[in-house]
């Protein structure tokens, strides 16, 4: 690790607040542990008071695939967001998943770590590459696209 990234803080919970539109209960990202143009890494914390394992599944808690990929892209978010300089115009909005792999069962007690690394860019087109590991362990992998779009007055 060089020194320049030892002194490099990743941002607090509030700068990831103002990075990312989403709120609770649609944040997955609970910390930014590393960020700079080249990856993100990202921290879940998954919870036994996630509201999603009420039902999915009683006595027998999952967190649900589609909510681990939500997780990789709104990590892909901060990144892009880094990338462009914080210029974005608009949202940045999922518009594919390739090669997704869910390898085994996310489940409360887990920290879900969330590498994300860009592939290709060339606004407003963005495609990354994705990894999620629990304990080390790789649990999801796949590639993620995404458009900026720009945010219209309501």
């Amino acid at each position: 690790m060089t020194a320049e990234r030892e002194e490099r803080k990743a941002p607090d919970f509030a700068a990831l607040l103002a990075m990312l539109p989403h709120r609770y209960p649609f944040l997955l990202v609970d910390r930014i542990l590393e960020l700079d143009h080249e990856h993100a890494l990202t921290l879940k914390n998954v919870t036994c008071n996630e509201p999603f394992f009420m039902g999915h599944f009683p006595g027998r808690p999952v967190m649900p695939g589609v909510l681990i990929i939500e997780a990789m892209a709104q990590s892909a978010g901060l990144l892009a967001l880094t990338i462009s300089g914080g210029t974005q115009t608009g949202l940045l909005m999922l518009t594919g998943v390739d090669g997704l792999r869910l390898r085994r069962p996310v489940v409360p007690g887990d920290q879900l770590q969330i590498e994300v690394r860009p592939l290709r860019y060339r606004r407003p087109l963005w495609r990354m590459r994705a990894q999620a590991r629990v304990d080390g362990e790789l649990v999801a992998e796949g590639e993620i696209s995404a458009v900026e779009v720009k945010e219209q007055q309501p």
